[in-house]
């Protein structure tokens, strides 16, 4: 989040000029009511910053800890590897099952131990896509042994993802639970990377780190990957190496059924029911594993409307797992450091609405202070700017210094863009979500659609499950039209350092505002993407 640091200029000049200095600090009403609230959200967000800055240190702190995929504790013999389940939840994913399929029909693993759930919602074509797919891969027709795979449709969808898990739960056979959703690639030997790590009984889930396959799509999706970056190496490294509690992330992921049951199975009252059941897992005991060396990748949303819609779920369902859960956490036999961290985890997203005060508040705020010199600004903006602003900066380079440790320098001209729009832009979807969160709304659960593009220059088929986003666009467009406001009247009190800052808030409003309008009109022309496009199956009903 943003401070943006304020200095001498014309409204001093105007007000202040005859007073003492024994006078400044009389303020009236007014201005007490727009300070108080201004440098407390100030302070709460220089809190989840300072979490940040914990973050990095817990990574760094229990490196000795890290889990690697090949040093599992113990091994399982070859004659006595579990059985696994791979259940597949897909909701009108037409144009990425055929992927999905493929890359799960070729993981490694003994098909005598071994069977696949594609778990359909669908209500378009991808119904029929996927049940001659199924057949298909099942008779053995697409170049490969038969495969132990089945075709399960619901047309309630009740529960959502949650639902169509928990139902095909009822028929596995599977000791292991692997899910994967429809977007993602898993490589051959995904498998047999995780499977040995629950040779340790304790071990109720072990999660892999998402990788991006269009990672170098648009601008947007450089972005993107950076805050899933992020949330992979120093969220989940900082939190499983030190020992406290973290969450499965819906996919790319295997569970032993056992701990599933005991944690009372997956429950659809949030949105983010995979960290419901990971919280209410380790809650009873049972222990997680990360390996960050375990790469699983998967598509990023090339739209805007479709990334605002999935960080919105994301927010909303955090806060709810968060009314949910913290209590049985905060009343639990666990550390305070667990439940410390399990506090930041589930109410980062409060920082929303902060936001949403912030950004009301700042100008007045600027006015009022406008009198204040440089030293004010070096005890009071300087600590809360580097304690927000620049842990958001420190926070995803070091992420990209352990991924990419030869070229993490390149990410520095990305970091102004992972303010404005990972910190600005999203705020106003974002807090809706977090507020109907707050008063208990219930929404449905909206998926990603997912397109399968790849490189620049593929033309995707958005159009066929874009949406638009209502009067949210014109929102943001305003509130940059704000900021534009604020930008001229800093420079005209010669207020010029305040100015990058607040450029940031016209760029996060404006950019997600036009994209939002405007996606689609500039959809890259070229090769249409021949693999996308030509299906070895019919499509329709």
């Amino acid at each position: 989040m943003l401070v943006a640091p304020h200095g001498l200029g014309h409204y001093w000049k105007t007000h202040y000029a005859d007073k003492t200095f024994e006078h400044l600090y009389r303020w009236n009403t007014f201005d007490t009511c727009m300070l108080i609230p201004y440098f407390i959200v100030m302070v709460i967000l220089a809190f989840y910053g300072i979490h940040r800055y914990q973050l990095v240190w817990l990574y760094y702190r229990n490196k000795k800890n890290q889990a690697k995929w090949d040093e599992p504790p113990a091994r399982f013999a070859e004659s006595e590897l579990p059985f696994v389940t791979i259940q597949l939840p897909i909701f009108n994913e037409q144009f990425v099952v055929d992927r999905l399929l493929e890359a799960i029909c070729n993981l490694d693993y003994p098909r005598d131990r071994f069977e696949i759930q594609l778990l359909d919602d669908s209500t378009d074509e991808t119904r029929t896509v996927a049940r001659d797919l199924v057949e298909r891969y099942a008779s053995g027709a697409m170049g490969m042994a038969p495969q132990p795979i089945v075709y399960l449709h619901r047309t309630d969808r009740h529960g959502y993802k949650a639902g169509a898990l928990d139902k095909g739960l009822d028929v596995a056979k599977g000791e292991l639970v692997a899910i994967f959703d429809a977007d993602f690639v898993p490589p051959p030997q995904w498998i047999m990377q995780v499977v040995h790590h629950f040779a340790e009984p304790e071990i109720g889930m072990v999660q892999t780190r998402w990788t991006h396959l269009n990672r170098n799509y648009s601008f947007l999706t450089q972005v993107e990957a950076i805050l899933l970056d992020g949330h992979f190496v120093l969220e989940h490294g900082g939190r499983s190496r030190s020992g406290v509690f973290f969450n499965f992330n819906g996919t790319a992921g295997m569970w032993r059924r056992k701990t599933i049951g005991e944690a009372g199975g997956w429950q659809h009252d949030t949105l983010t029911e995979d960290t419901d059941l990971s919280y209410r897992a380790q809650l009873v005991g049972w222990k997680f594993k990360y390996l960050q060396d375990v790469e699983c990748p998967a598509e990023l949303p090339i739209e805007m409307t479709a990334f605002k819609t999935q960080q919105a779920r994301w927010a909303k369902g955090l806060i709810q797992t968060a009314k949910k859960i913290l209590p049985q956490v905060l009343r639990s036999d666990a550390g305070w450091h667990t439940k410390l961290e399990a506090w930041y985890h589930l109410t980062a997203n409060i920082s929303y609405p902060l936001m949403i005060v912030l950004s009301v508040l700042l100008m007045p705020a600027m006015i009022i202070r406008s009198w204040q010199g440089y030293l004010q600004m070096l005890l009071i903006d300087f600590p809360l700017f580097m304690a927000s602003t620049m842990s958001v900066s420190t926070f995803y380079l070091v992420s990209q210094k352990e991924l990419f440790p030869h070229a993490w320098h390149k990410k520095i001209l990305y970091v102004p863009f992972l303010l404005a729009l990972g910190g600005i832009g999203l705020t106003i979807t974002n807090t809706k979500a977090v507020m109907e969160a707050l008063f208990g709304v219930k929404s449905a659960f909206a998926r990603t659609p997912k397109y399968r593009v790849k490189q620049k220059g593929e033309k995707s088929q958005a159009k066929v499950y874009r949406k638009r986003l209502g009067i949210v666009p014109w929102i943001e467009l305003g509130l940059g039209a704000y900021f534009a406001w604020t930008v001229w009247y800093a420079v005209s009190t010669e207020n010029f350092f305040t100015v990058p800052f607040l450029l940031l808030f016209v760029f996060g409003y404006w950019y997600t505002g036009l994209l939002s309008l405007l996606q689609g009109r500039f959809e890259r022309s070229g090769n249409a993407g021949q693999e996308m496009h030509e299906k070895p199956y019919p499509i329709g009903i």
